[in-house]
């Protein structure tokens, strides 16, 4: 499938676990336009541009702003060529071969589309779309024009998550009975700023279910499969907020407390309760327990995501947890990011890194690799189900969304 400049090849992976690659070889540059990268700050002024400096096989060429002013300002301050004052400029032009869209999610519609009009590879941030529709909106047309896609559910590509999942698949726990999973939302607390007023709108699409929960729940199917079958709980304990710097009192309809249990497709029992705003007890835990072993992610964050985590796990006769250091191989050719890990920057790098594998030939997007468009309909349809079995108080089958 050519896209672009780039002939996109896929090649069957002898090792469905760890990837190894070489530093990049001589090729054209992938030349990168991001969308809301700002100069005054922000997830792509924190996380991609960092991700992108420190890779090889990328250029941040373009980027575009909500003003030609605000554009300008921002190719100084990050030193990009071509600063454009809307996505639909960037989407045009020639020098662009892969659009990034990292503004909030109720604008991602209406700034990808001209992108995928256009031809141009996407890298969306999660959450795709601002509902199902959105989502198979945008997925219908990639497909219709043909074009590579992926989306940022970064937990992912990495390093920890690969190597959790290739220990679970090798029987480190044995038969795996259940999995427990405790987080702090971040939002959805007792309190908001005025950047993220939009995320107290249940319609806005940036909720406790579609980021938080989203991105864990994303991580645990990676790890241990798809569910089978759910039953929820979602509810809106704090329905007025307060604002940090005014002290204004504010409705929210998004919700705060997310419970489900289910099983999961191997017959494994899951459970996953995640809180707004933050915990002095606990950022985020998740166990998986087997026949043979124990396994154990923390992280001091909620956006756990983001980096940071740590592995813990005991088998056999072992007594206790100890310490699980994520091998080497899988940092694959990224190793200026192994004493980086808690940095947000680090696994969305990871994601560039097998994204740009699979431009030039070496990952196929689903098998091992960053998740496309058709991957975020999925989620977002199970996201929908789970809202379904919270309204209806039944338990929800999952089996059938897949079909």
């Amino acid at each position: 499938m050519a896209i672009g400049r780039f002939e996109v090849r896929e090649q069957p992976v002898a090792n469905a676990g760890v990837h190894m690659t070489s530093t990049y070889p001589h090729r054209e540059l992938i030349r990168v336009g991001v969308v809301g990268l700002s100069a005054s700050g922000g997830w792509a002024a924190t996380a991609h541009v960092p991700a992108l400096a420190g890779l090889d096989g990328y250029e941040l060429r373009a980027l575009s702003a909500s003003s030609a002013e605000s554009a300008r300002a921002a190719g100084e301050k990050y030193a990009v060529p071509l600063a454009f004052a809307s996505a639909e400029e960037l989407a045009r032009s020639e020098e662009v071969d892969l659009v990034v869209v990292t503004v909030k999610v109720p604008h991602h519609l209406e700034l990808i589309r001209p992108a995928l009009e256009a031809g141009k590879m996407v890298f969306s941030e999660w959450p795709l779309g601002a509902d199902l529709a959105q989502a198979e909106e945008l997925a219908d047309l990639a497909h219709r024009r043909g074009v590579l896609t992926a989306v940022g559910l970064q937990a992912r590509s990495a390093p920890p998550l690969r190597y959790l999942r290739d220990l679970v698949a090798e029987g480190y726990v044995g038969r795996v009975l259940s999995t427990s999973m405790l987080g702090s939302g971040w939002i959805g607390g007792a309190t908001y700023d005025d950047n993220h007023a939009y995320v107290l709108d249940v319609t806005s699409g940036a909720t406790l279910l579609s980021i938080p929960f989203g991105h864990s729940v994303d991580a645990l199917t990676m790890v241990l499969g798809e569910f089978r079958e759910v039953s929820a709980l979602i509810e809106n304990l704090r329905p007025e907020v307060t604002n940090l710097t005014s002290g204004a009192v504010a409705a929210k309809s998004a919700e705060d407390q997310i419970a489900v249990t289910g099983v999961l497709e191997s017959g494994a029992v899951a459970a996953m309760h995640f809180r707004g705003g933050t915990s002095r007890a606990t950022a985020f835990h998740w166990e998986i327990n087997g026949t043979e072993g124990d396994l154990v992610v923390k992280a001091d964050r909620s956006q756990w995501w983001y980096g940071g985590t740590q592995l813990y796990g005991a088998r056999g006769e072992e007594g206790a947890l100890t310490d699980l250091p994520v091998p080497a191989r899988y940092q694959r050719s990224l190793t200026q990011w192994t004493e980086r890990s808690a940095e947000p920057a680090c696994s969305v790098a990871h994601e560039y890194a097998l994204l740009r594998d699979q431009i030039i030939g070496g990952l196929a997007p689903d098998e091992d690799g960053v998740p496309d468009f058709r991957h975020a309909v999925r989620r977002h349809a199970m996201l929908k189900r789970v809202r379904e079995a919270a309204r209806t108080g039944r338990k929800v089958t999952l089996a059938e969304q897949d079909a």
